[in-house]
């Protein structure tokens, strides 16, 4: 995937900053447009794990930072629901202007709600993706109730909120109740996914079922059974990204992309931003990638992980095959396979003494009616199947420079 920084200044002529993700192969199906939660940040990791889940599927994904938060310029006590909103307008409209109009819309929370709102004002968008979205913006005023009545005395007080300190002023509250959500979400008339947690403490589930009951069909509700409000767990966060991508590609209206295509068996692409690798085999798009330990995203099989699942399945095939010919009972192969290097006993045909070579072992399960025999002749078959021998074999790889 293609990470890269870009700015861009709102409607007030405010810098904000955002990050742009692409897919490998740097062309997106469509463009989706991500807004955190109240008083988050683009860089909140469930944030960059729901953008990551939406590139390995081929959406190309804005987050940014809403005004006096995060690496945006602003103060955040001159901002408010309304504003929020109207940055999404602004980041769309940026979007329509350098790359492409979003097709899809997410919000996270009081995101969220602003997403609705944002999404009715969006020609382009296409779909709408609520996470643990409040049913009317004024929900989060509980966040800072101890402070209420200094900001009703003085205009403004500084409250904590999640162990920051922010400036909310009069007119924050003020237009926080100026705002109908219910006529909001009758009104939306566009796809609408609501993704909420039963044991989300912050903005309760009911807050899912009136958003659900208000809107018009299509409308899908998933229930994040588990998760807490923030999606701290990274499992919950990738889930989200990859139902959202799922679901949305039934309504976005598709343009033709430019797709990894090769007149060869198989073509490989990576970006310059993370190890995470696009593969079409065959016409058939893989993921490869690394583990973290080793500086990957884990979105994949590393390349020998891919390596053994080509001997195991060619083993299982061939197995299959041989069976079948023979008319046995074989009712299922199951292949366990592991990689390793190991210093060679009996170096009688080594170079160094202390040179390792490759070591792949293949734990075979032979599931079915069959004798002894039948168990031994499968078994010296395993080791026939053609991937197997090319292993065995000398083989030439040569490399050419392609010039563009």
């Amino acid at each position: 995937m293609k990470n890269k920084t870009i700015s861009f200044k709102n409607s007030k002529g405010v810098l904000l900053s955002g990050k742009l993700e692409l897919p490998a192969n740097q062309h997106p199906i469509a463009y989706a447009l991500f807004a955190h939660c109240f008083t988050c940040n683009k860089n909140l990791t469930p944030v960059r794990n729901i953008s990551r889940a939406l590139t390995l599927q081929g959406f190309g994904v804005i987050r940014f930072d809403f005004t006096g938060l995060g690496q945006s310029e602003g103060e955040f006590s001159d901002t408010n629901f309304s504003s929020n909103i109207q940055d999404l307008e602004d980041v769309a409209n940026y979007m329509a202007l350098e790359l492409e109009a979003p097709k899809l819309i997410i919000g996270h929370s009081l995101g969220g709600a602003a997403a609705i709102y944002a999404a009715k004002k969006i020609h382009s968008v296409d779909a709408v993706a609520t996470i643990g979205a409040p049913s009317s913006p004024q929900h989060v005023q509980h966040l800072f109730k101890s402070g209420l009545e200094e900001i009703e005395a003085n205009g403004k007080a500084m409250v904590n909120i999640g162990g920051r300190p922010f400036a909310i002023a009069k007119q924050f509250i003020e237009d926080l109740s100026s705002k109908n959500m219910s006529a909001t979400v009758k009104s939306l008339r566009k796809p609408l996914l609501i993704l909420h947690s039963p044991q989300d403490t912050t903005v309760g589930i009911k807050n899912a079922a009136e958003i659900y009951a208000e809107a018009m069909h299509p409308k899908s509700f998933v229930s994040l059974d588990g998760a807490d409000h923030l999606l701290s767990d990274k499992e919950d966060s990738a889930y989200v990204g990859n139902l959202i991508a799922q679901w949305a590609s039934r309504y976005i209206k598709k343009e033709d992309k430019k797709k990894l295509t090769t007149s060869k068996q198989v073509v490989v692409q990576i970006g310059n931003e993370s190890l995470t690798t696009s593969i079409l085999a065959a016409g058939h798009p893989l993921i490869a990638d690394e583990p973290e330990s080793v500086g990957g995203n884990n979105f994949g099989p590393a390349p020998y992980d891919l390596l053994l699942s080509s001997l195991g399945a060619c083993t299982a095939m061939t197995l299959r095959l041989y069976a079948n010919l023979k008319k046995w009972d074989l009712k299922e192969v199951i292949v366990h396979l592991t990689h390793g290097k190991d210093y060679r006993k009996d170096c009688m045909e080594c170079d160094e003494k202390k040179s390792k070579i490759d070591h792949i072992t293949k734990n075979i399960e032979l599931i079915g009616d069959l004798d002894e025999t039948q168990k031994k002749r499968l078994l010296e078959i395993a080791d026939k199947c053609p991937v197997h021998k090319t292993l065995h074999q000398s083989v030439v790889v040569t490399s050419n420079l392609i010039v563009s």
